[in-house]
């Protein structure tokens, strides 16, 4: 005879699921007081929104990834744990990779949808940019919280997720794509698919080895990069009415990365973790550490700093330069910094150390996310050679975003709660959010006639 919560019964490998799943579902929110979370939401949402208004100067993968891995740092500095200190550069590079990796979606016509004049076409643009936003959060906060989970005892199999991920991508890619034509953007690239395919395995392995914080963790910070992405859309129509002399496709890029930061913190910190070992081996954050500091800025350099599109911006600006000559000045200072910034941070954290074992301080981590954000910083000044020109006002507000947090980043310290999931909360929140939308796009088309970039999905 069979049981259905029995040894003997076929579906018991998926009871131990449903039961903690309960177990977690109805525990009771934690309700203390935790006057400080306010400031680490709004700290860690301008640590990420001024990485991702600086992704726009670079874009794709690699700029996303630069993005990413800074946003986790600032949350690693907010929580104050000694035991993330020991991970950082795990931590930071699987962030990197979840916000990067979906940095292959196209969104471009996507943006155009929302500049139309028509409720349904603008409704969809909106609504399909908060489904990309989301991806990019799913992803990026998904796997950063199974970082966060990866303890000794119950060790997260990355070699088996990144499996699971990539069969899952392929799998969606075609039935959504190739079998159910369900196309978001043609005649772009339709790879959201794909993301949403290693979304679903994401969330699939984090049931089944019951990583309910991860998955938690993951769902926030999709919410928050989802509104994140169809409000600065919303923002970018409503400047370039007011004729404001003001990049307001920057405006929507920090849009997204201020509210994917805040629900990556959210997620964060109201949400329970393991202690994991507080000294790491300086021979398992090698690469994690070259990856960040060397491979993804010489990527980045690479893909953008190509000759063409830096003689074009300095002519833009002034017709009678020597734009050739400026722009191998620029190259060359831009090439150089990356092995020269890579080998101090090589020195600091790995060869100046005299033993496998070494111990990651605030003070390390708060040096290495200034440096890397700064770095970042510098280069979108020298793309966009607003270091010679101050005809990118934007670029100086960077500047100012980055003393801000320098300043307010140390000050606080959350109290960490557990709140659970809660589901049917979060589907009423969906409900108003998908309704706030819909207002945002009645406002918008109430406020102009045909704008240029205006794309109609549906004509």
């Amino acid at each position: 005879m069979f049981y259905p919560n029995g040894k003997n019964s076929p579906f018991f490998p998926f009871c131990g699921i449903y039961q903690s799943t309960q177990n977690y579902f109805l525990r009771k929110p934690a309700r203390s007081m935790n006057k400080h979370l306010l400031p680490t939401l709004l700290v860690t949402g301008m640590s990420l929104g001024t990485a991702w208004a600086i992704r726009g100067q670079f874009g794709h993968e690699q700029g996303a990834a630069w993005a990413g891995g800074i946003g986790a740092l600032s949350i690693v500095l907010l929580a104050k744990r000694q035991d993330w200190y020991a991970k950082v550069f795990q931590l930071a590079l699987v962030s990197a990779a979840g916000w990067g990796v979906t940095g292959i979606i196209s969104y471009g016509i996507v943006v155009g949808y929302g500049r139309g004049v028509d409720f349904g076409n603008v409704y969809y643009g909106l609504l399909m940019l908060f489904v990309i936003g989301g991806l990019f959060g799913l992803l990026g906060g998904g796997l950063f919280g199974l970082m966060l989970s990866d303890r000794e005892d119950q060790p997260v199999l990355w070699h088996r997720l990144i499996v699971e991920m990539t069969i899952g991508g392929l799998i969606f890619y075609y039935l959504l794509i190739e079998e159910l034509g369900w196309l978001m953007t043609p005649p772009r690239s339709e790879a959201w698919a794909a993301c949403f395919g290693m979304s679903v395995a994401m969330f699939w392995y984090m049931i089944r080895h019951q990583h309910y914080a991860a998955l938690r963790l993951a769902i926030f910070t999709g919410a928050g990069a989802a509104f994140g992405f169809a409000f600065g859309n919303f923002l970018q129509v409503l400047g370039t009415v007011s004729e404001i002399k003001f990049n307001f496709w920057n405006v929507m890029e920090y849009s997204i990365g201020f509210f994917g930061g805040i629900g990556m913190a959210y997620g964060t910190f109201t949400s329970e973790w393991p202690e994991t070992a507080e000294n790491s081996n300086r021979n398992n954050f090698l690469a994690p550490l070259l990856i960040l500091t060397l491979i993804i800025p010489f990527i980045v350099w690479d893909q953008s700093f190509g000759t063409e599109r830096i003689v074009n911006t300095i002519k833009g600006f002034n017709p009678t330069a020597n734009a050739e000559a400026t722009t191998k000045n620029i190259q060359w200072l831009s090439f150089i910094l990356i092995p020269v910034t890579t080998y101090y941070w090589l020195y600091h954290f790995y060869i100046r150390q005299k033993t496998s074992k070494t111990l990651i301080v605030y003070q390390d981590v708060y040096r290495f996310f200034l440096g890397h954000l700064g770095f970042y910083i510098v280069f979108s000044l020298l793309i966009t050679c607003a270091v010679i020109s101050l005809y990118r006002i934007e670029q100086y507000l960077y500047i100012v975003n980055l003393i801000a947090i320098a300043f307010l980043i140390g000050r606080y310290k959350p109290s960490f709660t557990n709140r659970g999931l809660n589901i049917s909360r979060w589907a009423v929140n969906l409900l108003f959010i998908l309704i706030a939308i819909a207002l945002m796009t009645v406002i918008a088309i109430s406020s102009h006639g045909e704008l240029n970039g205006a794309h109609d999905r549906f004509n």
